[in-house]
């Protein structure tokens, strides 16, 4: 009896490794556990998977038995993902239960150097074994290093997609096969090598400049101002008046990426699988122009699994809607509270997600149904009902959040010809850096990054008017019957204004340019 309860020890064996999961864009430790016995040849796995996480044993079996590291006597397998009252979601966990598999069949044998335990791995396994890319390889990452692990094994593709993170070793890995041999201490790979955020950015390509752009002169100031505030803008006009193509220009003209700003943006987009394959960390601020028929869960976010949305997506970016009046209501009224607080909470039934959403809107529309009221160049042929009818679907808070509100024509022919070349976009950059500039050392440890984002108290602070300034603004406002946000968003844009002239104080050309900017409420809304 004494010498079956010895064999059976030899045959019941625990073996541990670490990998991470996702709680919204944060990463947190998920230990793998895995207890192997003598029995009939069973894998459970039990910590709350998902689908995907069950089907893994499928994956891990097929792909451990390609590899040649299976045993010949029948083995039980439990496996479990603690901690076991959070819910576990995707195929990022296949490599580090196939390792723990192994351990525990005695059919991997780790170096002394390299301990499973403190290793965190991540990775998708195909039935022969191949390393697949995963989503949320970045975030995890971080969250790695932030737990103190200091080496990590994960897809090659997702390799250079964390190679920004300072002393955290990389192994990129390709076939299952690579992480025996390296762990078994038999081949060493060379870790990811560590590439600048500096780097990074002279990679960085615009592929739309405002050198395209003939005429629209009062157009291109408007986006102008709006980029040096970080202001959002309403672009009204016909068809092929050129909307599209000046908001397009916008990620051109704005301050580039700072390095914290760039790991937030691009931990929304790794875990919502946007990241190119093979591409490292974002440089370039994100453009998202969803399609009209988008619905609510899309912008906002949602789904089972509480994914982040387009307004997420568009985080330290732009968010462009074209023909905004053809979204539904109720997507465009989700935006209202997005815009005002640059969060996002996400609630479904099995999960909840907290994002950030602090992104510049850009929106264009047509003025009536056939894009042609009020045009200088071609009839509308639309009624009064209609019209109104259509300009409705833009609700009044909406538009009170909308700072800058432009009309655009479409520019004569003989103009596109024969004027002068236009202002790239570095030139405009240069003067949308130094405002930037001057109102990051002016709210240096406050929060804030720019005057879009200035609250009502920072607003009598900083927007201090003179006599004069202020006799126009309130003579406007009571003009044009603003409600509160309208009058507190024309002393952000007049703030603006000033800051790209490199004036300290808000004067009466400043207001008047600013009321410019709302004029269209007047137009078309009242």
């Amino acid at each position: 009896m004494a010498q079956e309860t010895a064999e059976d020890k030899l045959h019941m064996k625990i073996a541990r490794t670490l990998s991470f999961g996702l709680a919204g864009v944060s990463g947190y430790p998920v230990y793998v556990e895995v207890f192997c016995q003598n029995g009939m040849p069973v894998m459970d796995i039990i910590g709350l998977p998902d689908t995907s996480v069950r089907e893994s044993k499928d994956r891990v079996n097929a792909a451990i038995i390609n590899c040649g590291r299976t045993r010949k006597d029948p083995v039980r397998i439990t496996i479990n993902l603690a901690p076991a009252d959070t819910k576990k979601e995707g195929p990022s966990f296949d490599l580090p239960i196939a390792v723990g598999v192994m351990i525990g069949m005695e059919t991997l044998h780790p170096a002394p150097e390299k301990d499973a335990e403190n290793i965190a791995m991540f990775g998708e396994l195909s039935l022969d074994g191949y390393v697949r890319p995963i989503s949320g390889a970045l975030p995890m990452a971080i969250s790695a290093k932030e737990n103190g692990v200091g080496e990590i094994i994960l897809p090659a593709e997702n390799a250079r997609e964390a190679a920004c993170i300072e002393g955290l070793r990389i192994i990129p890995v390709c076939h299952l096969a690579e992480v025996i041999d390296y762990l078994e201490g038999k081949t060493d790979i060379a870790p990811q090598a560590q590439v600048s955020y500096e780097e990074l950015k002279r990679e960085s390509v615009h592929t739309v400049d405002m050198a395209q752009i003939r005429g629209q002169a009062a157009a291109r100031r408007a986006m102008e101002v709006a980029a040096a505030g970080g202001h959002n803008m309403l672009m009204v006009g016909v068809p092929g008046s050129g909307k599209t193509m000046l908001a397009r220009c916008l990620p051109g003209i704005l301050p580039p990426l700072t390095f914290e700003e760039a790991l937030e943006t691009t931990r929304i987009h790794s875990i919502s699988g946007r990241l190119r394959s093979g591409g490292g960390l974002m440089v370039t601020r994100p453009f998202c122009a969803p399609h009209h028929s988008a619905s609510v869960a899309s912008l906002i976010g949602g789904g089972q699994d509480a994914k982040p949305g387009e307004v997420s997506l568009a985080h330290n970016g732009v968010l462009f809607l074209d023909e905004l009046p053809e979204f539904s209501r109720a997507a465009l009224e989700a935006l209202r509270q997005p815009l005002e607080d640059g969060v996002v909470t996400v609630s479904r039934v099995r999960k909840q997600a907290l994002y950030q959403s602090s992104f510049m809107l850009v929106a264009a529309m047509n003025p009536c149904p056939c894009g042609f009221y009020g045009s200088s160049r071609k009839a509308c042929r639309c009624t009064p009902p209609e019209i109104r009818r259509y300009l409705d679907r833009v609700s009044g808070p909406l538009l009170d959040r909308i700072d800058i509100q432009i009309e655009v024509d479409s520019v004569p022919v003989e103009e596109i010809e024969h004027s002068a070349p236009s202002e790239s976009s570095a030139v405009v950059a240069a003067r949308v850096a130094a405002a930037r500039a001057l109102q990051q050392e002016r709210y240096s440890g406050s929060g804030r990054f720019c005057n879009a984002q200035l609250d009502n108290e920072s607003l009598r602070q900083y927007c201090e008017l003179g006599g004069e300034a202020s006799r126009l603004l309130h003579a406007a406002v009571d003009a044009m019957h603003m409600s509160m946000r309208g009058y507190n968003r024309i002393l952000k844009v007049a703030r603006t204004i000033a800051d790209l002239a490199g004036e300290e104080k808000i004067s009466t050309n400043h207001i008047a340019e600013a009321v410019q900017y709302r004029e269209l409420d007047q137009k078309y809304w009242r």
